[in-house]
């Protein structure tokens, strides 16, 4: 059994995706959502918003909710988060991570080594003053009942988080794991079409799929998608 806990969407806004980074070529809006999570042991924010830079303000054209602000909308303050996980090191996702330095921020080992390099995200979100680094490399306890697993694909260091209520019920907090709730569908439909041995004319999706379905996950959120997946 898991403890008892809360869960809460956090809402940072949204940007335009631009055309050329979209499937059908037309700009799309999407929200940028964060997840707090209330446990006995503290307060757990996944993904902190978006950072601010004129050349990422140019091309997404996005409108930031402060993390003060998203924050106080769920009935929280920043001085209430005790650990902080990024399910990347996108801009969008670690944009209030310096607002948060002092406090533990669990990352993939692979994923804070790519940030560092060229091209990745903005600078100084990734290595800004005060920020501690929790570098892991693959699962990762980070209380009773919350537990990080790779989601590569996205980026080669995409984590998600799995949550046990605690009523037993299991919560995946997937990030970027999917866009979209439908793409995740998707997924899971084409797991079940290949245990119906449809591997021939099915695009198999990653391994750790497989894992997250098997978990029998009574609902799974998504970074930038307010719908919820349920089985």
């Amino acid at each position: 059994m898991g403890c008892d806990v809360l869960i809460r969407r956090v809402d940072f806004g949204y940007f335009v995706r631009p055309g050329d980074e979209t499937t059908t070529g037309a700009a799309r809006v999407e929200p940028v959502l964060g997840y707090l999570v209330d446990h006995p042991r503290g307060r757990l924010l996944l993904d902190t918003g978006m950072g601010v830079h004129p050349d990422v303000d140019a091309r997404y054209r996005p409108r930031r909710i402060d993390l003060h602000a998203a924050l106080s909308a769920v009935g929280s303050r920043v001085d209430d988060v005790t650990v902080v996980v990024n399910c990347h090191l996108h801009f969008d996702h670690c944009g209030n991570n310096p607002a948060l330095a002092g406090r533990p921020i669990f990352v993939q080992a692979v994923e804070l080594a790519n940030a560092r390099g060229a091209d990745y995200t903005l600078p100084e979100l990734v290595d800004a003053r005060g920020l501690v680094y929790e570098e892991v490399s693959g699962d990762a306890e980070v209380w009773p009942g919350v537990t990080i697993v790779p989601t590569p694909g996205h980026t080669s260091g995409h984590q998600s988080l799995i949550v046990r209520r605690g009523d037993g019920a299991v919560v995946v907090l997937a990030g970027q794991s999917h866009d979209t709730a439908t793409d995740f569908s998707a997924d899971a439909l084409a797991v079940r079409a290949a245990h119906d041995g449809q591997v021939a004319s099915v695009q198999l999706p990653p391994t750790w799929m497989r894992r997250l379905l098997e978990l029998d996950p009574k609902s799974v959120y998504f970074a930038h998608d307010h719908a919820v997946w349920l089985p």
